[in-house]
């Protein structure tokens, strides 16, 4: 996929998420289609949270978070809850979170959202420590 200003930005905001090193290992395929691929998921996905809007960094951690706990896509979920630093997103707002998503969700989406959460937490606490 050739270089669009559109891809441009979504690209520099999924770095600006989720960072170099993460956004360096997904994007290191040799395969020329399956790096079409990652570009054509980076426009779509990331292409969203570039665009202006009602929506901030925050608002969008915040319902991603949620619709990736109600897929039950806890890997992604817990990308997005490792990124929290920079999208603006609380301990407390993630914690509140977890009963919408039980409450909305279930049960048990609500508690895989929890260990997840609980794992990106003590990840984070170790690498402070």
């Amino acid at each position: 996929m050739d270089e669009t200003e559109d891809l441009a930005a979504a690209r520099a905001m999924r770095r600006a998420m989720l960072g170099d090193e993460y956004v360096d290992r997904q994007t290191a395929e040799p395969n020329p289609v399956l790096a079409e691929f990652q570009d054509h998921l980076t426009s779509m996905a990331w292409g969203v949270w570039a665009r202006e809007g009602a929506l901030s960094p925050r608002d969008r951690s915040l319902l991603v978070l949620a619709m990736t706990a109600a897929l039950g896509r806890m890997e992604e979920f817990a990308l997005h809850a490792g990124a929290q630093a920079q999208t603006g997103v609380t301990d407390d707002e993630l914690d509140e979170l977890l009963f919408q998503i039980a409450a909305y969700c279930g049960a048990p989406a609500g508690v895989a959202a929890k260990r997840a959460l609980l794992a990106v937490r003590a990840e984070r606490d170790a690498g402070e420590a």
